[in-house]
Formats: structure tokens, sequence, C-alpha cells
């Protein structure tokens, strides 16, 4: 598996597809430096810390490639010709990103290596590798691309430098006279909706107080799926179609920002995207059933579609025990869409329906038809929760999702007849609601929100 971005380029619109070679197992990421023990195995001389090495299976701190000895270049010389064979691409990732100096600190050559050639931090013995390694790469024809931390005096303006850090990161590099591609705010591994990934712009924040001509060195950016959390069966749903609308956002003239047009937009290019060959809107019914031990998975598919796995990094600390990517993917947080749909159309009728001054008798309708549908959803998927181990977990995110249905259309009722509602209820409902908000079993529901506002908003007015 691999990181896979797509960088269309600001200037030309067009796009490339770059797979990023890994030396670990853990996330395939491009990385010559740290991240690097897999490599260990069949080269310990190339490493900083001592051996034996071996092919992890969870993930944790590693031994940093040795950038003192002869050997690691001539081992990079044949490795870029190698690889240069099978990627003709023009860049070169290096990755360059988290290089832990503690492993340098404590080998007492790398430290009188430093000592001989004047080099007072770790950060100038990384440049002093990357540069020996940008002139391999120039041998082969290849630009030496790499994260922030690759940014140093010392290397040519030839770079590119790919910023996670954000747009001032970039902008710094620019002003420095160094090319660079924006990857923060577009990691499609943090699970964001759709709406916050499209609101990131490269030439936003410092980058717009560029010249022109730094202005131009930005070249785009670039999507990034890590592996950690994906199989074959669900890497397509994690990246499509949100991965289309951050193209869209890149090709895009920076006054483009209307989310609901990019929505609709967005909907017909995943049909198009699925008619293609694409599996993001299709393999998730094949995982319920299984996780279910049955094809009917009607009342579950009805809590799947208003729940999105826990965002950023919170699933590394949801997690119990070591993180092992031998372990099987298979549980609802796994299926879950990164977006509910559901969820976002239920938001904007509440939405309408509170702006209409709750006169909107189309949109009550349709609030009304979701939460009778949420209210009595758990009566049925219950049995099916609770016969299933892959399921059970999952026990009070339904029984959740019941109780906000109940709440939603109490409020509903409320406001048709003209009444007040009874004392201690509203505090009585958002003790519910703030109890529904917490993650459980790595699931957020989405509709607890919009089941608030409806909350708060009882009694404020009548039909």
């Amino acid at each position: 598996m691999y990181c896979t971005g797509i960088c269309p380029t600001i200037r030309d619109s067009a796009l490339k597809a770059r797979p990023s070679p890994d030396w670990r197992p853990w996330d395939r990421k491009a990385t010559t430096i740290r991240h690097s023990r897999s490599w260990f195995v069949g080269y310990p001389e190339l490493a900083s810390g001592d051996g034996p090495f071996t092919v992890e299976d969870e993930n944790g701190p590693s031994s940093v490639t040795d950038p003192t000895r002869e050997e690691t270049y001539k081992f990079m010389d044949k490795f870029v010709e190698e690889m240069g064979k099978l990627f003709p691409d023009a860049y070169f990732h290096i990755g360059g990103d988290e290089v832990d100096g503690k492993f340098w600190d404590s080998n007492p050559k790398i430290q009188a290596f430093k000592q001989a050639h004047g080099m007072k931090t770790n950060q100038d013995l990384q440049a002093y590798y990357n540069q020996l390694l940008q002139k391999i790469l120039a041998k082969h024809h290849k630009t030496m691309i790499g994260w922030d931390e690759i940014l140093h005096p010392d290397l040519p303006k030839t770079i590119t430098v790919q910023s996670w850090r954000g747009q001032d990161s970039l902008a710094a590099a620019a002003k420095q006279g160094y090319s660079g591609l924006l990857s923060y705010g577009y990691y499609l591994d943090l699970m964001w909706p759709t709406a916050r990934h499209y609101a990131i712009d490269p030439m936003s924040g410092a980058a717009a107080t560029l010249t022109p001509e730094q202005k131009a060195l930005i070249l785009g950016g670039e999507s990034c799926q890590w592996a950690e959390w994906v199989t074959p069966e669900n890497v397509d749903s994690h990246i499509w179609p949100r991965n289309a609308a951050i193209a869209e956002r890149l090709w895009s003239p920076q006054d483009v920002t209307d989310v609901n047009s990019m929505y609709a937009r967005m909907h017909a290019v995943s049909l198009e995207l699925e008619s293609l060959g694409l599996a993001h809107n299709s393999t998730r019914d094949r995982m319920l059933q299984r996780m279910a031990g049955t094809s009917d998975v009607t009342a579950l598919r009805v809590l799947a579609n208003v729940v999105e796995p826990v965002k950023d990094y919170n699933r590394w600390s949801d997690e119990k025990g070591p993180i092992d990517f031998h372990a099987p993917l298979t549980r609802m947080i796994d299926a879950a869409y990164p977006e509910s749909d559901t969820a976002r159309e239920f938001s904007n009728l509440v939405q309408q329906f509170v702006q209409s001054g709750y006169k909107d008798q189309a949109a009550e309708a349709q609030i009304r038809t979701w939460l009778t549908l949420w209210r009595y959803n758990d009566a049925k998927l219950h049995p099916q929760l609770q016969q299933s181990a892959l399921l059970q977990e999952n026990t009070p995110v339904s029984q959740n999702l019941a109780m906000l249905g109940a709440a939603g259309l109490q409020v509903l009722d409320y406001l048709d007849k003209g009444l007040a509602e009874p004392d201690l209820w509203k505090a009585q409902q958002m003790a519910v609601i703030e109890q529904a908000k917490k993650p459980v079993a790595g699931l957020l529901l989405m509709v607890v929100t919009p089941v608030q506002q409806l909350v708060e908003s009882s009694g404020q007015a009548s039909h």
C-alpha cells in the first residue's frame, strides 16, 4: 500500500498521481532517513542504532539512517537508479519529516563526525545528508521533493518543499526562493468533511501576502491518504469522492467557495466515478452484511448512514492496546463513510425550518420522517447488534439515535400544538444530547447538533 496523492498544479491544471515507496510496513510513506527500520533488517549497516532489527507489526520508534557512512550514499545511488526506471516522474520524494535525533545523539561516531564538520545541530546533519542525496537525485535526473523539515539554506533552489504544516510554512519557503506545494488540510485519513477540505486554499494566509514572483513558486497541493486504517475493501470510500472536491479547490479560482454547489456537483461526480469502477459506494453494505451475518442490513444501514469515524488522530487514542497493522479492519468504524450525507442533509433541513420561523411545512414533514425512522430503528436493530460480536459495541450508538429521534419528535409536537414544554424537559433532553455527543466505538453520531438546535428552539414559536 502507498501514500496516494493527487497533485493538480494551479498553473497548468495537470493531474499527477505519484506513488510514494516506503521502507516501513506501517504507513508506506516515502522517507529515506526516518521511518526506515524495515530497511535495516536487510541492511543493518545503514542504521544509526544497534540491531538486531526486525520488521515490526506495531507502530513505534525506530532507528534512523546513518548519514555519516559512505555505504548509505552508495545504497541510495543504486536505489534511486532502480526506482527511477520504475517511476519516470520528474520528482522523487525523500520524506525528511519526524527525524528523531536521539539515535544520532547516542552514537559516538556520529557525534564525532558532527564535531569534525562543524555541525552544531541535528538539523545541520540532516541538511548534510540531503545535500548529498540531492546530488544523487540530480545525477538520475530527478527533482528532490520533501516535507517542511528539508528546508535549509544549504540546499539548492531546485528542490520542492511539500508542507504539512500549513500556508505560513509554504510562504516561508517561497520567500526563500523554493517552490512548494500544500498538503496541510488535504489529509484524507483525518476523516474531515469535504467542506473543511474545500475551505483550505494554498494561496491564503501568509501566502496571500507574497509577491507575484513568490506566488508563482507555489505549485499547488497534494492530498494524502495514509494507510494505517485502510484495506483494499474500504480504501476507495476513504478517498472518494472527497478527493475530487480537493482537486477542484486546487484548480479553481479562489472566489469559487459555494459549498452547497460543491456538494451537488460532487454527488454527480461520485456517480460517475462509480461507473468507472470505483467501489466507494458499493463495499459498505458488504461489510455490514459480514458484521451482521445476514444479507438484511436495512436497520443497520439506517445507523451507518448517520455516523462517522472519529476525526484527526483520535482513533489512535481510542484503540485498546498496541496498534497491529495485521489486525482486521472489520468494525463499524471501518465501514462508516468519512462524511454522512444523511446528517448533512438533515442539518440543512433543520436550518431551513428554523429560518422559516418554523412555518416551512415541507421541511417539517421531511424532518419528521427522518426522526420517526430513527426513533424506532433501535427496536429493529437491537437483536442484530446483540447477536454479532462485531456489532455489540455499537449498541449505545443505536440507543442514542433512538433517544434523539424521540426528542426531536417531541419538539415538533410542541410546536405544532403551540404548547410549552414541561418543566425540566429541556434540561433532560440536553443531558441526552450531551451524552450522545461522546464517541462510542470510535463513532460520532452526526445528527446530534441539528437535534440540539431543535430542542433549543422549542418554546420559541408556535404554528
